[in-house]
Order: C-alpha cells, then structure tokens, then sequence
C-alpha cells in the first residue's frame, strides 16, 4: 500500500508539473490549470484531508505562477480564467473533503447499526434462550435438595449424595456455556477459528432454539451426511448464523401458514442439513417450508436495510453473510430442490485440513 501511495504520489506530482508547464507555455486564453481539478479528485481517494488541503494550495500557488509567468494573450480574459481556475480547485477540494467525510460518517453510522442489530436478533431469541437457561436451574434446585435429603438420612446416603452434586456440577456449567456463548454473540467479538464438529454445534443452537420452534408448532428434520470433518471456524459466529436462518425460517413457516387462511397447508418443518463441500470445506443448509422467495426478492436478501417483515430491520442476513465471508465462506439461498414450496439457505464452511494437527 506504501509503495502504490508513494508512486500515485509521484504521478500526481508529474501531473502538475505538466499542467502548469503547458499552461505556462499557451497564451492566457487557454485555462488549462483548471484541469488541477482532476489531481485533486484523485487524490481524494489516496491521501488524508490533511494532504488533500496542502495538494489543493499548491496548485492554487502553480496557477498562480503560471499566470504571472505566461508571455502572450489578453491579460484581462488570463485574470479571469486563472480566477475561474482557482475557484474551480478550492470548490473541488471542498467538495470532495465535505463527501469523504460523509462516507466516514455513514460508514460508522452502519458500523453502530449492524452491532444494534446483532442484540436485536439476540433479543427474537430470549424465550427460547431463558427456556435453555431455566431447565439447568430447576435441575440444579432438583438436583440440591435431593443432596440435602440423601444427607439427611440416618446413615447418610454419601454416593448418593456424591452423584447429586456431580448433576448440580454439570448443570452449572451447562447454564455457564449457555450465557458465555450468548455474551459473546451480544459483543460481535472477532471470529476465532477452532476445530470443532459442525453437527453438534448445528445440534446445540436447535435446542437453544427449541422452545421457540414447539411454541409454533414446528418440527425439525436431521439430514447429515455420514463421517463429516471437522469445521474450522468460529463456532459462535456459525452458530450465531445459523440461528438468525432459524428464525427467518420459523417466520417464513408463519407467512405460509397465513396465507393459507384456513386452506390445507404445506407441513410445518424446517430441515437442517449438512455435507462435505469440495475437499476442504463444509455445507449446511437450512430448509423452511415458507412463503418461498420471488427471483425479485433473491436479488436483495443480502443487501442492508431490505427487508420483507414488518418487524425487521433487514440487517440480519448482511450480518450473516459478512460473517461467513470473514471465513472465506459463502451464503446463498435458492428454491427448494424437491419443488416443494419454500426455500433453502445454504452456508459453505473451511473444513479442517486432514495433515492439521
């Protein structure tokens, strides 16, 4: 990057030098420095405001120059091209700082909002989550008073006792995983790349979900393919993708159904697969008997702020697909390959290479 700088740098210098040259040279009718325009707009885009701001008086200053150094022509028509001239260059450098800044300001403005919007998607899944929670709490409770009763007896059931504390153990640290792997969610931290197996992190965010989906009368369907490899990925962001996927299923099963509006409609299940891609990648899909998306619509289902919900932001798929091309994955969506209503998403993953320790 320092060297294409440098040697942009360089171009832009021999550029001006050629332009106060020629107009120098050409008779005061000619308003050739207002081409300092075009230095100016290119710079733009390498250069800080900073150099932007010091480009644009030196080529105020070249204008200047040249019209003090130039032999012939009207002197009158010279001064008001050269003040045309420089008028053009202060407004472009102006202009061009003001939209630079806009983009900055934009850019971080969307930066906010895909983080408001990753705790918005985390926000759908609370029920389910708070079930999740909930059920390694009761044990816990279950599970520590029936310690206190085996200790209670006269004698005291001590392997009994031994073997509640060991569920109160493991389900303590059930609860912990659950809130650590949704605090990690909730931060957007960077991915982290692990070995871990595909089918049981696909497995394990099912049952995060699994209140929301018997809530609504949704049943799930397993289609993996035998002797998987392992993934090589960030499993909370994978996760986290895939139960954005769930949800958008889950609405799109509750579309179908109201626009069946009483008529006989497609069953109500999502089906959750996953195969080897290639040699060294991973595929799962997620497979809804939904509404089904319109080629106008597919053209968009990745684009920000687009949305087909009334309670959508339409931030929840950009986010999915900026985290699936972080690692050098893809998403994509398409039609159901049984011809059935509804759509499939389908996520390609980097598999662990087989000489990996």
């Amino acid at each position: 990057m320092r060297v294409r700088r440098a040697l942009i740098a360089l171009a832009l210098t021999l550029a001006m030098a050629a332009i106060f040259v020629v107009d120098t040279l050409t008779e005061y009718a000619v308003a050739v420095a207002v081409f300092h325009t075009a230095v100016i707009l290119v710079a733009l885009r390498w250069f800080s405001p900073r150099s932007v701001v010091a480009l644009a008086l030196a080529c105020i200053g070249l204008t200047v120059l040249s019209f003090m150094l130039t032999p012939a022509g009207l002197y009158g028509v010279g001064l008001v091209n050269t003040g045309i001239s420089i008028l053009a260059i202060a407004i472009t450098a102006y202009l061009g700082l003001k939209m630079v800044a806009a983009q900055a300001a934009a850019q971080a403005a969307q930066a906010r909002l895909l983080q408001i919007a990753r705790a918005t998607s985390l926000g759908e899944l609370t029920a389910s989550i708070a079930h999740e929670v909930n059920q390694p709490l009761a044990a816990i409770v279950t599970s520590g008073q029936a310690c206190r009763r085996w200790l209670a007896q006269q004698p005291p059931q001590l392997d009994k006792a031994d073997q509640a504390l060991q569920r109160v153990l493991a389900d303590a640290e059930r609860a912990g995983a659950v809130i650590t792997r949704i605090r990690g969610m909730a931060r957007g931290e960077a991915p982290r790349r692990e070995r871990f197996d595909l089918q049981d992190a696909m497995r394990e965010m099912a049952e995060l979900s699994r209140g929301a989906l018997d809530a609504r009368g949704i049943t799930l369907r397993w289609e993996f393919a035998p002797d998987l490899r392992p993934a090589w990925a960030d499993r909370v962001q994978v996760q986290q993708v895939l139960g954005n996927l769930l949800l958008n299923a889950m609405d799109a099963i509750d579309a179908a159904q109201a626009e069946a509006a009483g008529k006989s409609a497609a069953a109500r299940e999502i089906i959750l697969g996953a195969h080897a891609l290639g040699a060294d990648q991973l595929q799962f899909s997620v497979t809804d008997s939904g509404t089904g998306v319109t080629p106008a619509a597919s053209a968009h289902l990745f684009d920000a702020f687009w949305t087909t919900k009334s309670h959508g932001m339409g931030l929840g798929l950009t986010i999915s697909r900026g985290m699936v091309e972080a690692h050098g994955g893809r998403i994509w969506a398409e039609p159901r390959a049984d011809g059935r209503r509804g759509t499939s998403f389908h996520v390609s993953l980097p598999a662990l290479r087989e000489n990996a320790p």
